[in-house]
């Protein structure tokens, strides 16, 4: 059988989700390989369409959630996942993966701290769709819900001014329904400006299946037995091999 668009998956000391991730990248049609850190060069991106930095406590989230794993991966490959965007590449970061994303400069400028609560936040979240062209969100409706994990996933800017100018130029692509962390603008996810990168801190790979979903009688026709995580990576794949 021939093989899907190959996707690879960055793994750091502290990641936990880059199994979960690849089974859902498999699940729509990609071919993955996780690649640790410690193995990383120019070669390891040779071949992919997709690059996936999953969710988890790079280097234990020590310093600011992201900051050693930006270094690490500056140390290792310098500006090369810059240079596989602007080739045509796919950027995905959750979680963990969004905040490395950011302190990488490879999406809008701002961080992710502490929630607004001051502790940990495992909950499902109604999200808001703000970007339908997207090529990651264009199999979702308008709102749905995954499930969030984080303690550092507050987004902020210099100020909110800053936020609001993410909404109107449509680099907020992902708004919570409600404030759940203090997160300036609602903001759950943001793209850059080629529309190739995306953060978000909700999980995709934890909604899958109907069956993931906390109420049992879930259902979405557009989605048979599918969960929207699936819609999500299915979005990617249909992106991805139609460019």
């Amino acid at each position: 059988m021939e093989e899907g668009p190959g996707a690879v998956l960055l793994k750091y000391p502290g990641t936990n989700c880059d199994a979960e991730t690849a089974r859902a990248l498999e699940a729509v049609g990609f071919s993955t390989r996780i690649v640790p850190v410690a193995a990383l060069d120019e070669a390891s991106l040779e071949g992919a369409r997709a690059v996936v930095l999953p969710g988890g406590f790079s280097y234990g989230d020590y310093v600011m959630a992201g900051r050693f794993a930006k270094l690490v991966t500056e140390q290792r490959i310098g500006d090369t996942l810059g240079r596989f965007r602007d080739g045509g590449g796919y950027l995905l970061g959750i979680c963990n993966g969004f905040q490395i994303l950011t302190q990488l400069g490879l999406l809008p400028a701002g961080s992710l701290v502490e929630n607004a609560s001051g502790r940990f936040q495992c909950q499902w979240v109604t999200l808001e769709n703000r970007s339908p062209e997207s090529p990651f969100l264009r199999h979702l409706p308008e709102h749905f819900e995954f499930p969030v994990a984080h303690a550092e996933g507050r987004f902020v800017t210099r100020d909110e001014e800053e936020a609001a100018a993410y909404l109107e130029d449509g680099r907020a692509a992902l708004l919570y329904a409600e404030d759940i962390n203090g997160s300036f603008s609602r903001i759950a996810g943001l793209q850059d400006e080629t529309g190739r990168v995306l953060g978000l801190m909700p999980h995709p790979e934890r909604f899958l299946h109907r069956r993931d979903h906390y109420d049992p009688d879930w259902t979405d026709p557009e989605c048979a037995d599918h969960g929207h995580g699936y819609a999500f990576f299915r979005s990617l794949y249909e992106s991805v091999i139609s460019t």
